[in-house]
C-alpha cells in the first residue's frame, strides 16, 4: 500500500497562514448624504444661536448704534454727566459712597513711595494728606488751594492716604 505524499514545490516558499479577516476600524456611516444635510443644519443653527446671543447682549447693554461706550464723559438717565470737568472743578461723587474731604495747598510728591501728591494743611507734616488718583490728573492743580474728596486707603508711611475722586479749586 502506497501512501500519497503531496509533492513539495521545487522552490522553497512558505505557505501563508490564512488568518480570519478583521473588520475595518473605520466604517462608513449609513446614509452619509443625510448626515451631510444634518451637519449643515447644525452649523446654521449654531450661527443663529450666536447671532441671537450677540443681538440680545447689544439690546440689553442699551448701546445705540454710532455711540461709543468708552467715552470719558457719559450721560446718565437723569441727564447728569458722570465725569464733571470745568476750569475750577473735576470729578463727581457717587451718592452711595461716603467720602472724606480735605482742603489745602496741593503739592507734588508723596512720602516713601506712597501717593503722587499731597495736601499741605497748617504747614504741619503730620497733618498732610497724601494723594493718589486714577480718575483725575492732579498735576493740573499743583500749587493751588483746593478741596478734595476721596476714599481713605491703607498705607504704611503716610499718616493719611487718599484716592481722590473729585477736586475743586477754592482760591
Amino acid at each position: 500500500m502506497e501512501v500519497d505524499i503531496p509533492k513539495q514545490p521545487e522552490h522553497n516558499t512558505v505557505n501563508p497562514v490564512l488568518e480570519p479577516q478583521k473588520p475595518p476600524v473605520l466604517k462608513k456611516f449609513p446614509g452619509a448624504k443625510e448626515n451631510a444635510k444634518s451637519n449643515m443644519m447644525m452649523v446654521a443653527v449654531a450661527f443663529l444661536v450666536v447671532g441671537l446671543g450677540v443681538a440680545t447682549g447689544w439690546f440689553l447693554s442699551g448701546t445705540k448704534a454710532g455711540t461709543s461706550s468708552n467715552s470719558s464723559e457719559k450721560t446718565s438717565q437723569s441727564g447728569e454727566t458722570a465725569k464733571k470737568s470745568d476750569a475750577n472743578e473735576e470729578g463727581q461723587l457717587d451718592e452711595a459712597v461716603k467720602y472724606q474731604d480735605a482742603e489745602g495747598k496741593l503739592v507734588e510728591g508723596g512720602i516713601k513711595g506712597e501717593g503722587t501728591h499731597h495736601i499741605e494743611r497748617d504747614n504741619n507734616p503730620s497733618r498732610f494728606v497724601y494723594l493718589t488718583s486714577t480718575a483725575i490728573d492732579l498735576d493740573k492743580y499743583i500749587d493751588k488751594k483746593v478741596q478734595i474728596w476721596g476714599e481713605t486707603i491703607s498705607s504704611v508711611n503716610a499718616p493719611w492716604l487718599m484716592d481722590v475722586v473729585k477736586i475743586k479749586i477754592t482760591e
